[in-house]
C-alpha cells in the first residue's frame, strides 16, 4: 500500500460508520415521552428509558430512575437504553403517570410552566430554580 492511499474512501468509511450506529429518535425541545414497556416474568423493562429521560433533562437519569423505584415500590436499575424494575407492573397508565409526575416535580417551572429548570443545591436544601423567571422552590428529596 502507497503512503497516503487507503483502501477505502473518506466517504465509504463515513458511510459505514453511520450505518452501525445506533439511531436514536430526536425529541421535541421538551416532550413526556411514552413508556416502551413489556413485563418480563417478574420484571418490568422500560426499553426507551434513557430516550425519556434525555428528553426530560439529560444527564439526570440516575435520579429519574430513583424516583420511579421509589414511586412504583419496585427496586431497579439501569441496564444500557432501558431500565428493569424487579416488579411486574401490568398497567402502561401507571408508568407514564408516574413519568409525568417527575416531569412536573423536577423539569417543569410551576411559575412560568417552561421545562428550563436546574436542581440546585443550597445550605443542605434541594431546590427547582426557574432559568427563564427566576422562580425558586423547594423540592423534596428523592
Amino acid at each position: 500500500m502507497e503512503k497516503g492511499k487507503n483502501s477505502d474512501s473518506y466517504e465509504d468509511l463515513l458511510e459505514s460508520a453511520f450505518k452501525n450506529v445506533k439511531q436514536q429518535e430526536a425529541c421535541e425541545r421538551f416532550e413526556i415521552r411514552k413508556a416502551d414497556w413489556h413485563v418480563q416474568g417478574k420484571k418490568t423493562l422500560i426499553n426507551n428509558f434513557m430516550q425519556i429521560s434525555n428528553c426530560l433533562r439529560e444527564g439526570d437519569s440516575d435520579n429519574f430512575a430513583k424516583f420511579l423505584s421509589k414511586e412504583l415500590a419496585a427496586l431497579s436499575e439501569i441496564d444500557g437504553e432501558r431500565l428493569i424494575l424487579n416488579k411486574a407492573i401490568n398497567s402502561q397508565t401507571i408508568i407514564d403517570e408516574k413519568i409525568k409526575k417527575y416531569a412536573e416535580l423536577f423539569v417543569i417551572c410551576p411559575n412560568c410552566k417552561k421545562p428550563d429548570t436546574k436542581i440546585i443545591d443550597e445550605n443542605g436544601k434541594t431546590f427547582k430554580r426557574c432559568m427563564a423567571c427566576g422562580f425558586k422552590k423547594p423540592i423534596a428529596e428523592y
